[in-house]
């Protein structure tokens, strides 16, 4: 089954700057929503799904959160002496990953529906797509400023322009990462290249979504968890 996604990357390599006071002496993926780490919400959706392996990359402050994920058999990649993004964090871990399909997963977001790699991987066709963004409707976001990320078109195809917002978590294949000189890049650099070649594609999530990057996000993000329909 070398075809269907049985790894997830989790991205918490990052700063957490916006989450100003709250990050000074931890990670962002520490930071507690609802009584646990952010990241635990990410990784109780992943761990649902049963993946072979669960590999998280790290950098700012990066011992306590080792520390924690190692309790939760997640293995961990250190990026030093500097943050390689996305695409090239995704690109970094491949050895412990693999070469197959797999899951990425950003950890500073709260979904409130079905499980968001189950609902992924029922639509996973790697016969027509490179990549499967899971995407939200604009109006069952919280704590997002901007107009969308992407338009899906027919079947799923998509295109960039205000729209449906990307949740963060995707499907996709890793091969095309090996052509890319950089050693720090981000995702959306392969993503243009899908676009151009029509191999990139959505799928709209029935759920609500919170993005947690703020103080103010942790509160949205309790809120939505407390009562859903708020």
């Amino acid at each position: 089954m070398r075809h269907l996604p049985d790894s997830v990357m989790l991205f918490a390599a990052g700063f957490g700057t916006r989450m100003r006071h709250l990050t000074k002496d931890q990670p962002k993926p520490l930071v507690k929503v609802a009584g646990v780490p952010l990241i635990e919400h990410t990784l109780s959706l992943a761990k649902a799904i049963s993946p072979r392996k669960i590999v998280a990359n790290l950098h700012y402050k990066p011992t306590q959160l080792e520390a924690y994920l190692r309790n939760q058999g997640v293995e961990t990649i250190l990026e030093t002496p500097d943050i390689l993004e996305t695409g090239g964090g995704l690109k970094n871990a491949l050895p412990l990953l693999g070469r197959h399909p797999l899951f990425t997963a950003n950890t500073d977001a709260i979904w409130q529906g079905p499980n968001p790699f189950s609902y992924l991987r029922q639509a996973w066709n790697p016969d027509r797509m490179d990549a499967l963004l899971l995407c939200v409707p604009l109006e069952n976001t919280r704590g997002h400023s901007g107009t969308g990320d992407f338009i899906l078109g027919p079947e799923g195809r998509l295109r960039r322009g205000a729209g449906d917002v990307y949740g963060g978590i995707q499907i996709i294949k890793t091969d095309r990462l090996e052509s890319v000189v950089e050693t720090a890049f981000s995702l959306n650099l392969v993503w243009s290249q899908m676009l151009e070649e029509d191999r990139l594609f959505g799928l709209s999530y029935p759920g609500r979504w919170c993005d947690v990057g703020s103080p103010e996000g942790v509160e949205l993000a309790e809120t939505l968890l407390e009562n859903p329909d708020a």
